[in-house]
């Protein structure tokens, strides 16, 4: 059983990508024994019609992958009536979380706008992804440099909701340090693996970060399935933290029937 928390379906902007239809994206799942998998779209990050993006996001997942994607909705709170997207994320197609790209959507997670979504997600029991970055900088079209996401902010924007379940997406090509760990004191506060370097990689980042903030994420598409498997292999967890890494943590977290 695995429990992938970062998935992508559409298409990505600036090329295509391999399994980038979602029968074609299902298929390499399964196959990889992926038996679950929070899916948001790359239309969030340009399409400034987030309502249209989440309701096909939604339909895509029922009508491809209803026994394996879940879907996570796009909100752009710089974007007028973002309020009624996450309503509708939450009472017309019930997700039961949502993916942010503060970077691509150029706010700050200072923003009083970013206060007022956190309370709403709390209130309705919605966890929050956070895309820290979507690709390396140094392969981003020379018309789309976009930075990595601050999270200075986010501590204290937790520290207000005690149940608020938040994820960083894409983190662990960037965070490091005091940082990371500034970062997760907060238990609720979980990061996948997707971006992460170096072998036996698993195994070092546990050095800072307990196992149960740890979640399996693979950024597929964007990244080969496999690459993130690997990463289970090449480092030592024993057959427990391994349990809890790919899917037991996400499940007690996250679990809801959409």
């Amino acid at each position: 059983m695995i429990c992938d928390v970062n998935v992508y379906l559409s298409r990505w902007p600036f090329r295509r990508l391999p399994c980038d239809s979602t029968p074609e994206l299902v298929r390499k799942l399964k196959q990889n024994d992926v038996t679950r998998a929070y899916a948001g779209s790359f239309d969030g990050l340009l399409h400034k019609d987030i309502r249209t993006v989440n309701q096909r996001l939604n339909d895509d997942c029922r009508s491809h992958g209803a026994d394996l994607l879940i879907p996570v909705g796009s909100i752009n709170p710089a974007l007028p009536g973002w309020e009624d997207d996450v309503i509708a994320c939450h009472e017309q197609w019930n997700m039961p979380g949502i993916r942010l790209h503060p970077n691509y959507h150029e706010y700050e997670l200072s923003s009083p706008e970013v206060k007022k979504l956190f309370e709403m997600a709390a209130e309705r029991g919605l966890f929050i992804q956070i895309a820290m970055r979507m690709e390396d900088d140094r392969t981003h079209h020379k018309l789309m440099r976009i930075p990595d996401v601050n999270f200075a902010a986010l501590p204290g924007l937790m520290k207000e909701h005690q149940q608020l379940q938040v994820t960083i997406l894409n983190g662990m090509k960037s965070l490091r340090g005091a940082s990371l760990t500034r970062l997760t004191e907060n238990p609720n506060l979980t990061i996948e693996i997707a971006m992460l370097e170096g072998v036996g990689g698993i195994e070092n980042l546990m050095q800072q970060v307990p196992y149960e903030q740890i979640l399996f994420g693979s950024y597929f598409p964007f990244f080969y399935l496999e690459s993130s498997l690997n990463k289970l292999k090449e480092s030592q967890l024993g057959m427990k933290i391994e349990e809890q890494i790919t899917w037991k943590n996400a499940e007690h977290r996250f679990a809801k029937t959409p």
